[in-house]
């Protein structure tokens, strides 16, 4: 088993080549048998181990190909934009690289609609606050739905993604103000220190403070301190997650529901996503080797229940869960696995997978129809959490 040893990041940089970097007709050099679609909520079906292997040697690991129309769009956008191997950047060059997000709004305009008019539509409000942590202050940002009523709303903390290194509540804004209207909740977009100016705990340390902040604060932005959930995307939802488990382990309310969207929940890197998505667009096996190498301050981090929630972290007593993957990912696999770890530790989990689409699609429904889907039922089962209504194991 491949993990974030020193040697397992040096292997995934190796295998890992290609982050939007190549043109989508290159991406048919070796075609092979696409997977089995899966339906939300019905079991994935992993690919034989062959057509894998030759699904993983193309450049891209056949994203392109394999992607929906839409998505497929989304991704060539973000290669014409000029984005480069993220594992070949430094941490600044990383950092103000165009994201998903500016290729999401670059097919908008295309389309000749207006970003910021559609933001605009939503009715979301905004008011930036600070939270205080162990190095010294962080951002949150509030985001509260207009047409809510009268009342205390529920409140959402949510974490961006990012590897622990790149991006900011501002890179994620589209996800946080879809939650906030669909849900009709408030969300607190948490911001939190990166590395690897900051290393492992740090990002974890933040959440929870986060959290705690949100706990104690909520009245005071409109929010109903006795209904907080916590939502993230790839390290965010990583740190959603072990936010539930340090408030139960600290005897603290735990959050009313937990949406894990492609989370961060394994370090083994040979898993059969990373194996059939080793090349994938927009994050790859390198990509992810990179992330770990700029976050990890020692080899022993590796082995912390923070990042082995699939293997080491004791899930029993945890919040319902929700948990999205999408099928062009190295993370599918172990956010599968963490689904089923939960359900077996008798936490009622709801489970989704989209195979159309890509790493970091959740924020993407305005162009992509997937993101829509999944942003709707990560909102009605959050809803049902803060009413009270019970999931089914």
């Amino acid at each position: 088993m491949t993990t974030f040893s020193r040697s397992s990041i040096l292997a995934g940089l190796m295998a890992g080549t290609a982050l939007l970097a190549v043109p989508a007709a290159q991406a048919q050099t070796a075609p092979s048998p696409a997977p089995a679609a899966a339906t939300p909520d019905a079991p994935v079906v992993e690919p034989p181990f062959s057509t894998v292997a030759t699904v993983a040697e193309t450049p891209d690991s056949g994203t392109m190909r394999r992607a929906d129309k839409d998505m497929a769009a989304v991704l060539k956008k973000l290669g014409d934009l000029g984005v480069k191997p993220i594992e070949s950047r430094s941490v600044e060059e990383a950092r103000s690289q165009p994201t998903p997000a500016d290729a999401v709004k670059a097919v908008l305009k295309d389309q000749g609609k207006d970003p910021a008019a559609l933001m605009a539509a939503m009715k979301v409000s905004k008011k930036d606050m600070t939270y205080p942590t162990a190095g010294g202050t962080q951002l949150v940002r509030i985001y509260t739905p207009e047409a809510a009523g009268s009342g205390p709303l529920p409140v959402i903390v949510y974490y961006h993604g990012g590897g622990w290194v790149i991006a900011t509540v501002d890179t994620y804004e589209a996800s946080a103000m879809a939650l906030a209207k669909k849900a009709n909740a408030i969300v607190a977009s948490v911001e939190y220190r990166h590395a690897p100016e900051n290393k492992f705990p740090a990002a974890h340390q933040d959440a929870f403070a986060a959290y705690k902040w949100v706990l104690a604060n909520a009245g005071q932005f409109g929010g109903d301190p006795a209904r907080v959930a916590v939502a993230g995307e790839s390290a965010g939802g990583n740190l959603a997650a072990n936010v539930a488990i340090m408030a139960r382990d600290g005897n603290l309310q735990k959050p009313a529901h937990m949406l894990l969207v492609y989370p961060v929940a394994g370090t083994d890197m040979n898993t059969p996503s990373y194996i059939q998505n080793q090349n994938a667009m927009p994050l790859s096996k390198g990509a992810m080797g990179w992330f770990v190498d700029k976050t990890l301050a020692k080899p022993d981090d590796a082995k912390s229940p923070m990042l082995n929630l699939t293997t080491m972290a004791d899930l029993k007593g945890l919040p319902s869960a929700t948990v999205i993957t999408d099928g062009i990912d190295p993370l599918m696999s172990e956010g599968k696995m963490l689904a089923e770890k939960l359900k077996a530790a008798g936490v009622p989990t709801t489970y989704r997978n989209y195979e159309g689409v890509t790493h970091e699609f959740f924020g993407m429904a305005p162009v992509v129809s997937d993101a829509e889907k999944a942003q709707d039922a990560a909102a009605q089962d959050l809803r049902d959490s803060f009413a009270g209504k019970p999931q089914a194991k």
